[in-house]
């Protein structure tokens, strides 16, 4: 007997797809529906994200810089798509918010563990991060397995050391489980391919991109929730628009934002 064949539905599963936004408010409320799938959506992005910062990490690892940072273009692409996808979020008044708001409880997007796993491979870890998590649980697994793996900053590093520049022993046999810490050694080794390798000086100018992109993120999300909830407390506990503002301004690659007073 022939297996059907695939369709458009069957491939992507759309049936399934469709069954998961269940909204919980009494109606249910109109807006409800647009949070839910704009959530989902980041939560697809972030799937995606991940996929491909792990395929840049591999392509560094292989010497393939050019495949790199075409992947990288892609990832900043995405970046674009989550910052629009505020503005779509933002047509909902705080008023429409408040109507099913009570209807998170506890939910909170401070528990998305794809996010939490994207900064851990962007070179942002904290270990008290898993404990927000419980145990056996897939994101607590994921994110344990993220913490314990190199970054994608590391990863470049080793690369630049392959490429004949003199990265410090210590930058290479770091403990990748803490936040990149900034090197007056690594800084120097920017400079000189700023002044006189273009490939790799390219390859810098994406790692940047893509630092600003998150951090454009970032910003965008705190001003929607300034938006919404002013400064209410969010859901899940968080101090909700306060503490997304402390996570403003922090680099992810802190070299290659300070270098750029001594080019």
């Amino acid at each position: 007997m022939r297996d059907p064949a695939v369709t458009y539905t069957s491939y992507l599963q759309v049936d399934a797809l469709l069954s998961l936004q269940q909204p919980r408010s009494a109606g249910p409320e109109h807006d409800e529906l647009l949070f839910i799938v704009i959530h989902q959506v980041y939560e697809l992005w972030f799937k995606e994200l991940l996929h491909e910062v792990d395929f840049v990490r591999r392509l560094l690892e292989a010497d393939e810089s050019h495949r790199a940072q075409h992947t990288l273009r892609r990832i900043l692409t995405i970046l674009k798509v989550l910052v629009a996808q505020l503005d779509i979020l933002e047509t909902m008044t705080p008023l429409e918010f408040q109507s099913f708001r009570e209807r998170l409880e506890a939910a909170s997007g401070f528990q998305s563990d794809q996010f939490r796993q994207l900064e851990f491979v962007l070179g942002r870890k904290a270990a008290g991060v898993l404990d927000r998590f419980p145990e056996e649980t897939r994101g607590r697994r994921a994110l344990e397995e993220r913490f314990r793996q190199s970054t994608l900053w590391d990863a470049f590093l080793h690369y630049l050391a392959r490429e004949g520049y003199p990265v410090p022993p210590e930058q290479l046999t770091r403990d990748v489980t803490a936040p990149i810490q900034p090197s007056a050694d690594v800084r120097q080794i920017l400079i000189d391919i700023y002044r006189r390798d273009v490939k790799n000086a390219e390859m810098c100018e994406r790692l940047v991109d893509l630092d600003e992109g998150l951090q454009e993120w970032r910003y965008r999300h705190v001003k929607m929730v300034q938006r919404t909830i002013g400064t209410k407390s969010g859901t899940g506990g968080s101090s909700g628009a306060g503490y997304l503002q402390t996570t403003l301004g922090e680099p992810l690659f802190p070299d290659l934002w300070a270098i750029r007073s001594e080019l």
